[in-house]
């Protein structure tokens, strides 16, 4: 009896020293059911955009749905603390943001209610989402170096505007002002749309806006677009020099990407990340999305965390050297 205890003791603790390994059919027969695909913004805009090409992408691919499912609130960071608190099982996701995993992170730290480094394993990019740097036509430059002359020459009096401080059109400027050494007032907002409609009519004078957003008005010439914050020209504004051509290793361009909640099946994500690659480059959606003023892009699950960690490393740096605070 005594050696009976012993041997059941002995596979007891084997099995529970081995670690979980998903059954190898996991991956194939994933998914089985709709899959939620949260979104942190509301309809309309270019995340929207962006996530209803990858569900799309993965639906027809997959051949089971994944359901958009727009979580708006707290600047983006709302929709990223349902699916980090979700179950790891695959079937919640969420179209991963810059601000709601990196400069938002940045700014609150421990205040939000989630970690985007320990809280959500990265599946794969989807797009890079370059700033475009947009004036009123009043403000007297037509290109980079002309407006930071003109803020050199009249320190103070030229604006800019942002959804909030802390967000990424916010920090953007920050980190031009910092490169170029100029002084510029910041004017926030409650919403983009609001400031689109204040910088044509000359109330605020200039902002980083995605460049969905204001394409319409650049190419109806009620505003001018001198930068974009890309490393280089963007196809749907390729007369635009990129920022970096004046201010040499300027970089202010975002990500869309695809995550799931920590611990998910590493099967999982890399089957998605497979469908992913696949979809995003594509020619004729690599076109489409240009064409929206975003650029496709691809990546390894490894890759794209290595990115988030490397600009939160950045972004950190502009705050604390900015010495910016919550509002």
């Amino acid at each position: 009896m005594h050696k009976h205890r012993k041997l059941i003791a002995t596979l007891v603790t084997g099995v529970l020293a081995t670690p979980f390994l998903p059954p190898p059919t996991l991956a194939q027969t994933y998914p089985v059911r709709p899959v939620r695909l949260v979104v942190p913004y509301p309809p309309g805009g270019a995340t929207d955009f962006t996530a209803r090409e990858i569900a799309a992408a993965l639906s027809e691919s997959m051949g089971q749905q994944f359901v958009v499912d727009n979580r708006s609130g707290a600047a983006g960071t709302m929709g990223h603390h349902i699916v980090a608190k979700a179950a790891p099982d695959g079937y919640t996701l969420v179209v991963g943001t810059f601000g709601g995993l990196v400069t938002g992170p940045a700014l609150m730290g421990a205040q939000l209610p989630y970690d985007s480094e320990k809280d959500f394993v990265p599946i794969g990019l989807a797009v890079h989402t370059p700033w475009a740097l947009v004036l009123n036509p009043g403000v007297p430059a037509k290109s980079v170096k002309e407006l930071i002359d003109v803020a050199k020459a009249s320190p103070g009096k030229l604006n800019y505007a942002s959804t909030g401080t802390g967000t990424p059109n916010h920090l953007g400027m920050v980190l031009l002002l910092m490169h170029a050494n100029i002084n510029m007032i910041h004017v926030p907002y409650r919403s983009a749309g609001q400031i689109t409609v204040d910088l044509i009519s000359g109330q605020v004078q200039s902002v980083f806006s995605g460049v969905p957003q204001i394409l319409p008005h650049a190419k109806a010439g009620r505003l001018r677009v001198i930068g974009v914050g890309h490393p280089v020209r963007l196809g749907a504004l390729p007369d635009v020099p990129a920022i970096a051509e004046t201010v040499p290793g300027f970089n202010n361009s975002g990500f869309y990407g695809l995550l799931a909640p920590s611990n998910t099946p590493r099967a999982l994500v890399d089957r998605l990340n497979g469908e992913l690659k696949k979809a995003f480059s594509a020619p004729e959606r690599v076109t489409r999305l240009e064409g929206q003023g975003v650029v496709a892009a691809t990546s390894t699950p490894q890759e794209f965390a290595a990115l988030i960690r490397k600009d939160l490393v950045l972004w950190r740096k502009v705050v604390k050297d900015a010495n910016i605070k919550p509002d």
